[in-house]
Order: structure tokens, then sequence, then C-alpha cells
């Protein structure tokens, strides 16, 4: 083999490991999540027979205590209200598999109606906030407030980043809606909580049906890229696609005939 195919052939195999290790940087992008460990305890749920008191006893009351005051391990939730509970339930962020473990949003650790009964349970707790009663919502509305108040930790797009000290802003694709107004409301982790003076239930509302319509497929017509927006696109253009560009240009040149030089 000349050194002129060994030099192509080395070029081709370079292009190829750059296509392939930019499909898995958007592969490893598109499964990044944050999924929760459920303890061994709630991975054997009740069937829905328990009652809510029942269930916390059991799984909830080593570290929240067994009338809900709080421990050294976790917060009291006396006036918690039923918001809370089911916001951390319905996100798999409660219960922990242990209590030095960090919080973190995955899939619920109960069904629906064990969820519903421990809700109901905290809620008796004290006199916190009940379940958010949603509305119609303006989404064009929804879209300015969020940009104003969730765009920097949650990227305008919904598609989340790293914020302080390492937390995660999770994706919001597929957040249910009362798992967003709850959010808003409940401020987990780095969030901080907006009360009714700082976003009414309008504004909330109006917020839910933007969250809402992130999910639809906004890329017809081409890749989307996870939609994580015009900064992560251009870098894979530049770092990627234009390299690899240029390594096609430089071998469709190699290959080009010589020009004949004009007899004398």
């Amino acid at each position: 083999m000349t050194d002129a195919p060994r030099t192509r052939a080395r070029l081709l195999c370079a292009a190829a490991v750059l296509l392939a290790a930019a499909a898995l940087a958007l592969a490893a992008a598109r499964g990044t999540g944050t999924v929760g460990a459920p303890s061994a305890q709630a991975a054997t749920a009740s069937t829905g027979s328990e009652t809510g008191q029942q269930v916390f006893l059991r799984d909830c009351a080593w570290c929240h205590g067994t009338n809900g005051a709080g421990t050294s391990r976790a917060p009291s939730l006396t006036g918690a209200g039923e918001e809370a509970a089911d916001f951390y339930l319905r996100t798999g962020r409660m219960p922990l598999s242990s209590p030095d473990a960090d919080v973190r949003s995955g899939p619920p650790a109960y069904d629906d109606a064990t969820i519903s009964a421990l809700v109901r349970f905290v809620g008796s707790l004290g006199n916190g906030p009940s379940l958010p009663i949603l509305a119609a919502g303006d989404p064009v509305q929804g879209r300015k407030l969020f940009l104003e108040n969730c765009a920097a930790c949650h990227s305008a797009s919904g598609t989340g980043t790293i914020v302080t000290k390492g937390e995660p802003a999770p994706e919001l694709w597929h957040t249910g809606k009362r798992q967003v107004a709850e959010a808003v409301r409940v401020g987990p982790g780095p969030m901080p909580p907006f009360a009714e003076k700082q976003l009414d239930q309008q504004e909330v509302n109006d917020i839910v049906s933007y969250v809402h319509d992130l999910g639809a497929p906004q890329d017809k017509g081409g890749a989307g890229l996870d939609q994580y927006g015009p900064i992560l696109e251009g870098l894979v253009a530049l770092l990627v696609l234009l390299p690899c560009l240029l390594i096609v240009i430089r071998l469709l040149g190699k290959r080009a005939p010589a020009p004949e030089e004009d007899e004398q």
C-alpha cells in the first residue's frame, strides 16, 4: 500500500471515530437523568389495602418521627400539607434509600393509591397547603413568566442544567402538570419557592401550560439534538461536523486527477 492510500484510510478511520464519538455523546446526553433509588421497604410497598398512617409508620417515621414532628435526621411534616407530600412522593424524591442519601427525582416508589393515602395522612398532620387546583393557562404568557423566573436554571427549552453545588435542575418535558405547579410553591432542592404574591395562581397556570407544551416535538424536519438549544448545537457543528466536512473535502481533493500540463 502506497503512502497516499494509507493516509486516506487513516483519515477515513479518524472521521468514523469522530462520528461515533458524536453519536455516543448525544446518546449519553439523551440518557442523562437522575433516578432515585427507592428503599427496600418502599419497593415492597402496599397494594393499596394499607392506610396512609400504616405506610407512614413503616417507611417514613424512621426519620420524620411517629407523629411527623421531625427528628435529627429529617424535618417536621406538621403543616407541610398535601402539596409538598404529593410532590415529593410522585417525583420519587421520597422515600430515601437511607437517611444520608441525596434527594433526587426518579420513579415513584409507591402506586397511585398508596401515594394518595400517604398524602392525605400527611395533610392531616397540620393545616398545610392542599393539592393545587389547576385551570387553563395561556402558554404565551407562561413562556414570558418561565423565561423571567425559571429559564436561568431549567433553560428556555426545559432541558435542565447543573446549578450551584452540582445540584441538578431537572428536565421538565415529562413532568406532570400538577407536579410543575407544586414545585413552584414547594421549591425543591436549590429552587426557591414562589409565594402567591410573587406568582399568583393564574400565572402558575400559565407556566404549567407552557411547560406542558415543551414536551411536544419541536424539531420537525431535522434532528433536534434533544432540544438542548443553540449553544450545544453550535458546539456539535463546530467540533464534530465541521472537522468531518474538512476531512471529506481533503479526501476528495486528493482523489481528484492532477491537471495536465499544457504542451509546449
